[in-house]
């Protein structure tokens, strides 16, 4: 059975660019679409957070059948896994999804940058899901390099940020090309997800089923 670790953000907010601080989480749809496929055929799932705090939802993103769906796996959300404790040889992929909130705790959390770089060097796969590619941005090497340079990936893009209308305080597909990424992006609101070799990469909300497909096929 192969095993996958999804890595929630645990951040309740996001400063934005003006300074203020606005109420984030994980997007409910990408953690329960991401779950859901992966379960329904067969991998084992794994959820860890920063420091195994309990991660929170971003209240814009609940539906009744998300909340439900959340509800189900409760008992692992509250208990989650610590990033520090994890080992990425337990796993055969790792999965990051979105929300605004790895923009706040994924972008600069240490360990997860060991384990991406540790991922990516053993040839496993490496998800992330519209602001989860923000995670990406830890994975830099002992040596100073950006473990994705001239990798191509897609994520949340500027005009689709610039149509939700949120403040963010960086470009996540701005950060990861100045790191020499080469993001590729489809049109607003499309599922998009993008394949370079382990790297699976998915634009919005609307990819969050076919990344985690795409994850299956990767894993086959």
């Amino acid at each position: 059975m192969s095993k996958v670790l999804v890595v929630v953000s645990a951040a309740d907010a996001l400063v934005l660019a003006d300074g203020s601080s606005h109420p984030t989480g994980f997007w409910a749809e990408e953690v329960v679409e991401s779950v859901r496929v992966l379960r329904d055929a067969g991998v084992r799932v794994d959820i860890a957070t920063p420091g195994g705090a309990r991660p929170t939802v971003d209240a814009a993103s609940l539906t009744d059948e998300f909340a439900a769906y959340l509800a189900s796996i409760d008992d692992e959300l509250a208990a989650p896994l610590r990033l520090a404790d994890v080992d990425a040889a337990d796993y055969d992929a790792v999965l990051l999804p979105g929300g605004h909130g790895p923009m706040a705790d994924l972008a600069f959390d240490a360990d997860l940058g060991r384990l991406l770089v540790a991922f990516d060097d053993a040839g496993k796969v490496v998800a992330a899901l519209c602001h989860g590619p923000a995670g990406l941005l830890a994975a830099v090497r002992e040596d100073g390099t950006f473990a994705f340079a001239g990798r191509r990936l897609t994520a949340f893009t500027d005009e689709e940020e610039r149509q939700g209308g949120l403040a963010v305080p960086y470009s996540v597909e701005g950060r990861l090309r100045e790191l020499g990424a080469v993001p590729e992006t489809g049109p607003a609101w499309s599922s998009t997800v993008v394949v370079d070799g382990n790297l699976v990469t998915g634009q919005n909300p609307q990819s969050s089923v076919d990344t985690a497909r795409r994850v299956l096929t990767s894993l086959s």
